[in-house]
């Protein structure tokens, strides 16, 4: 049980200072019981940090910390720290202050909470603050939760949880998961002119396109000390990724620091940076009532909490953010044998059969794919239907005219060959025509304005419904026990919108009940078929977020049918998530030469192999290229599991000549470099993780035939130079340090 305690402050009373896992928090409590959170950041350096160990850091490629950051919140003007709010908590008929145009700043009661006690404590998990604030008026209690991981350095998980102890129902508009203000005070320079956002833009078939931005290329030049003017990344619907990531990382190139947020939910989201009191502040949690159609009413007794959002800081830049995030997004993640064991998965679908699986074709890619080292065998889309299938979903059963066998004939075949036999399903819609819905009602479906919500001639299911759970285990039951079946590709095509009215608040409140119920429900099939493979996809990467990956061992990142294009998305996938989750297509073609399935296979041979294209198709020597690729990926995949990710040419820019993603184990790293457009120019490699280390190898690991392609390294410049062949190619390095 937590101990609620008093904290012995640093230097005066209602001053308290945490520091755990490389992070320090400043709060202040004043004598009006405001609680105000002066400072977020990674801990500093002692105070005796010598020049020689500032240099020392400088030469390792990593940037000095200036002990005097230590009181940073000291920089603060008694004008600025009532900006400093711990939490924004907006209720319906309440007031709004201050000059706020569309920001949630300036909140009420959130303006009107009153500190009531704070806790300080360890569980399971590691060390974990709670400060509780009570609203004299409503008697709304409200609780900031911080929680530390062991083991994970610089990141913090937060969520605010609200429970009405008053006599009268309140109505919440807004309530924020992470707030804190000031991610500018580091460093000298002006903001316009050191703080930087990047943020990976997502869409179909071009997921992960990350770009970084100064605040004024983003419309937020620092002209006022309050303006009305907010940077936002938001998501209504049911595609948590359908335009952006969840995520963000800010970055000030004055102190060599960097501010970095995840908001780990599956459906709607909402995070903003504004300026107020002459502070850059931000604001992160889930939905809301202005920007995501969400309102919760909580009667007398009733409770809600916000979704959670991981908060960091690190010495650096996006790199060890990202980093940072690696190591903890596998803390937060579903302990499972396939994030271990990186099974190479053949998949049917993209560059072959399209949809239209049957024996005669799959017999012949089943043998192929056995041949070249394939650990899993999908059949996708297209099993449970005669022709066309994409309105009539819902039964699941397989199809006879595609089988005429039956489906456990080809499946046996799949296990004949050493091979995991896998399924597609779409297990979250019902298609409008389907047999299926004689078993159902309105209550099954999410419902707008009396009517069920219809998107791409699909019906969207609900599970808050117990049935609608049933059903879907029924589905799961019938695929592992009766099929044998152990990989289960999991789709999702279309976008619910913004919710649901049936049972609900407001249709962001279905929603995010029914987003929530999702994932209860899929703890449900882990805890029982818990060595089942079920793959996250979602027309690719668009529900790529840390509340489905926290279950999924294997993430679909993109439905991209360009080898060439697939690189950019490829070399940015450590960024959003960790490499042995990141499922990247490599699909050599039936018209391709041997370059074509080289770099087929270096887009996934540093992730995870998601292998297709018509193998049995394939010449001889292209085909004995495809084994070599994954028999090397299965001597260093063991490696991937514990590996960091860095950009040796920053991160991938559709305009540049050459795109590079390494990954650093031990005392291995790799390097993956590919060639996107013609030039006369050498690609150069700046490996600051060499700096100071005995190279003992550096060889061309893939392909090992490499005569046309140059590279040296220079240790005094730490320098690694790469000349390929041309546009179109790519090869794959291997560094062993002494």
């Amino acid at each position: 049980m937590p101990i609620h305690q008093d904290i012995p402050s640093l230097s005066s009373p209602g001053l308290l200072f945490f520091s755990e896992n490389g992070l320090a928090l400043q709060l202040e409590i004043t004598d009006s019981k405001d609680v105000r959170l002066l400072h977020f950041g990674r801990l500093p350096a002692a105070p005796d940090t010598s020049a020689e160990d500032e240099d020392l850091a400088r030469s390792n490629g990593q940037p000095a910390v200036h002990s005097e950051q230590l009181l940073l919140y000291e920089r603060l003007s008694d004008v600025q720290k009532p900006f400093c709010r711990l939490l924004e908590l907006q209720l319906t008929g309440e007031d709004r202050a201050e000059y706020h145009g569309r920001t949630h700043r300036a909140s009420y009661p959130g303006l009107r909470m009153e500190y009531a006690s704070h806790a300080d404590y360890r569980n399971k998990q590691g060390r974990k603050l709670e400060f509780v604030l009570l609203d004299p008026v409503t008697e709304l209690r409200a609780t900031q939760h911080f929680q530390f991981l062991d083991g994970v350095s610089h990141v913090v998980r937060c969520w605010t949880e609200l429970q009405n102890e008053g006599k009268d129902a309140v109505s919440v508009e807004y309530i924020s998961s992470f707030a804190f203000s000031g991610l500018d005070q580091e460093g000298t320079a002006a903001r316009d002119d050191k703080m930087c956002l990047t943020l990976a833009y997502n869409g179909w078939q071009s997921e992960l396109q990350w770009r970084t931005y100064t605040l004024p290329e983003l419309g937020m030049p620092q002209m006022t000390d309050r303006s009305s003017k907010r940077i936002t990344g938001s998501n209504t619907g049911s595609w948590s990724a359908a335009e952006l990531i969840p995520m963000a990382v800010l970055q000030n190139t004055d102190s060599h620091t960097a501010y970095f947020w995840q908001i780990e939910h599956n459906g709607s989201w909402h995070w903003e940076l504004f300026e107020q009191g002459n502070l850059l502040s931000l604001l992160a949690g889930g939905p809301n009532e202005h920007d995501n159609h969400w309102w919760k009413k909580l009667e007398p007794g009733e409770s809600f909490a916000s979704v959670v959002v991981a908060a960091g800081s690190v010495c650096g830049g996006f790199e060890e953010a990202a980093q940072r995030l690696t190591e903890y997004r596998r803390r937060i993640r579903r302990p499972n044998e396939d994030n271990r064991l990186l099974p190479v998965i053949f998949n049917d679908y993209m560059n072959c059969l399209w949809g239209k699986p049957t024996t005669e074709q799959l017999l012949p890619l089943i043998d192929s794919a056995a041949e070249t080292g394939c650990e899993v065998f999908c059949i996708d889309a297209g099993w449970y239907a005669d022709g066309l299938w994409w309105d009539e979903v819902g039964e699941w059963l397989p199809s006879r005219e595609r089988f005429p066998e039956g489906l456990p004939f080809v499946l046996k075949k799949i296990r004949d060959k050493g091979m995991v036999p896998g399924l597609w399903l779409e297990l979250e819609v019902m298609g409008i025509n389907s047999l299926k819905l004689a078993d159902t009602d309105d209550s099954w479906f999410f419902m707008r304005h009396g009517k069920r919500v219809k998107d791409r001639s699909r019906y969207q299911l609900d599970y808050r419904n117990p049935e609608v759970r049933a059903y879907a285990d029924r589905v799961i039951s019938r695929l592992v026990e009766e099929y044998g079946v152990g990989y289960i590709k999991m789709d999702y095509n279309i976008n619910s919108g913004v919710g649901t009215e049936l049972e609900a608040d407001s249709f962001g409140d279905g929603l995010l009940a029914h987003n929530r119920a999702y994932l209860a429900w899929l703890d449900g099939v882990f805890a029982k078929y818990p060595d089942l493979i079920i793959e996250n996809c979602s027309s690719g990467g668009m529900r790529m977020d840390y509340a489905m990956l926290s279950r999924h061992s294997i993430q679909s990142t993109s439905d991209q049918e360009n080898y060439l294009n697939y690189a950019l998305i490829a070399a940015g996938c450590p960024g959003a998530l960790t490499p042995e989750q990141a499922a990247v297509w490599s699909y050599p073609l039936r018209e391709g030469d041997d370059e074509e399935v080289i770099f087929n296979m270096v887009n996934a041979m540093l992730l995870r192999i998601h292998q297709s294209g018509h193998l049995a198709e394939l010449s001889p020597e292209r085909r004995t290229l495809v084994q070599e690729g994954i028999d090397y990926y299965k001597k260093i995949r063991g490696f991937i599991p514990e590996a960091l990710p860095f950009w040796p040419l920053g991160l991938p820019d559709p305009g540049a000549a050459y795109a590079s993603l390494g990954l650093k184990a031990g005392d291995r790293m790799f390097i993956a470099v590919w060639q996107l457009k013609d030039t006369e120019e050498a690609c150069l490699l700046s490996l600051p993780g060499l700096y100071g280390q005995d190279v003992q190898l550096f060889k061309c690991a893939y392909p090992k035939q490499a005569a046309d392609t140059v590279y040296t390294w220079d240790h005094e410049w730490n320098r690694f130079m790469v000349q390929l062949p041309g546009a179109g190619t790519a090869r794959l390095f291997e560094f062993v340090t002494g």
